[in-house]
């Protein structure tokens, strides 16, 4: 009954949900195209047997990548799906394994979509990356004898206590989970609270530590770096939101009144606002330049703004230290690894929920520090733009809390082997019991 109101529900939202997709779609064109994978159509592939992992989107995709690579080793040559909710999600995908993958939107969670897009990719093993729990997919995932695991889970206060109302919905959609795969023990209690079977929960650690640096970086961010001049201060907001670049260029402001060569890049989180926040930046006075339009930044340049997708790593690399957004408004924060792998002193808002024991190790161990406000934010900077010593060591700092926690591929990896193992021998014992040679089980078998 409860799946059944929940579904009923999102069939009357069906309307609005579409709404909001084209709505999008006239800030950032891509979300007009491959609309109707979102409700499960596209050409079948003829696959038998996948693996497939669900990452929302760029982020998720990035945190999956080296899980993906270990997966493909091992069950080659079984098809290799992937999924991800968002247009940049996608790009990153298509960037990342080209044609060596098969690439569609996730469904909405309608029953018939769902059906739809699982009649399809037909997988042997269903991966799905962090926090995303779907009643309607989750339930025919179980049904169809499909193992399902959530890895590199996290589950914050926040969003523990958002789960109340539907508590018991979610708790039976997690009756169909074989593993969660928790980042720390701090999630894995989460989960179980929130009614994930405690027997189907570990705790893999996160596999954001093991995701490798592209090839290539530093050298790329010291050619960008000697290009600008070496020994200009040169900072980076990244992934940022509405109403928190104001604070940047305030921050900004107060750093270039007392070193006046300094420089800001700034990365909007979302695509289709990079127009808006090169709008903002000129008419607040600063002297621009964008990735986008070739321009580099040169002496005179007081803003470079990042409007592309996929090249933040080698920024992070060319800058003295990084500001993570999403932080100094209650979104949650970002990914802080990123910048801190590149052993550059990171710098973040009150609000990490999001990344809550990533940024708590990192601050402990000196590697980052947290600030409350936009003027706060700009006496940091200018403190650690000053002081290349104190940059130096927290770099150090930052990068050691890294290669301190990596390994959560290799444990997730075990725990995968385990449920998929125990689902292999599940099925094949069925294939031999004398009438299981057809009906639905069966075929899954076969």
């Amino acid at each position: 009954m409860l799946r059944f109101l929940y579904t009923v529900a999102i069939y009357l939202a069906t309307p609005l949900i579409v709404w909001r997709l084209f709505a999008r779609g006239f800030r950032y064109r891509d979300y007009f195209h491959r609309w109707r994978e979102r409700f499960g159509h596209f050409p079948d592939p003829h696959l038998h047997d996948s693996i497939w992992v669900h990452a929302v989107s760029v982020g998720e995709v990035n945190a999956a990548l080296p899980l993906i690579q270990s997966l493909r080793r091992r069950y080659a040559p079984r098809p290799m799906v992937v999924t991800t909710v968002t247009p940049t999600g996608s790009q990153r995908v298509r960037k990342l394994f080209g044609d060596e993958v098969f690439h569609v939107y996730l469904p909405y969670d309608l029953p018939r979509a769902v059906t739809r897009f699982l009649d399809r990719v037909r997988p042997a093993l269903a991966v799905v990356m962090e926090t995303e729990i779907w009643p309607n997919l989750f339930h025919q995932c179980g049904r169809r004898g499909i193992p399902l695991a959530v890895v590199n889970a996290r589950l914050s206060e926040r969003s523990l206590r958002g789960y109340a109302p539907i508590r018991p919905l979610v708790r039976q959609a997690l009756r169909n989970v074989s593993l969660v795969a928790a980042q720390s023990h701090a999630d894995a209690r989460r989960y179980r609270a929130l009614g994930a079977e405690p027997a189907h929960v570990s705790v893999a650690g996160n596999l954001k530590f093991d995701t490798p640096l592209p090839k290539g970086v530093r050298e790329r961010g010291e050619e960008l770096r000697a290009s600008w001049g070496p020994s200009r201060p040169v900072w980076i907001a990244a992934s940022t939101h509405e109403r928190e670049e104001l604070a940047v260029f305030e921050a900004h402001l107060a750093v270039l009144a007392r070193l006046p060569d300094a420089l800001l890049l700034i990365a909007p989180r979302h695509p289709e606002r990079f127009r808006a926040v090169e709008h903002s930046a000129r008419n607040l006075g600063f002297t621009v330049a964008t990735h986008g339009a070739g321009d580099a930044p040169g002496s005179g340049c007081q803003c470079f703004v990042i409007n592309a997708m996929g090249v933040l790593m080698r920024y992070f690399a060319a800058a003295d230290l990084a500001f993570v957004g999403g932080s100094l408004v209650p979104i949650g924060g970002h990914n802080v690894l990123e910048p801190a792998a590149l052993s550059r002193p990171v710098l973040v808002g009150p609000h990490t929920f999001n990344f809550e024991e990533i940024t708590r190790s990192l601050i402990e161990a000196g590697g980052a520090r947290r600030v409350a406000s936009a003027r706060e934010l700009g006496t940091t900077l200018l403190q650690l733009l000053r002081d290349p010593a104190e940059r130096f060591r927290m770099g150090a700092a930052a990068r050691a809390v890294c290669a301190r926690e990596r390994g959560a591929v290799r444990r997730t990896m075990v725990l995968l082997g385990r449920i998929y193992a125990r689902s292999h021998f599940s099925r094949s014992a069925e294939c031999r019991e004398p009438g299981t040679g057809s009906g639905e089980r069966g075929e899954m078998a076969r």
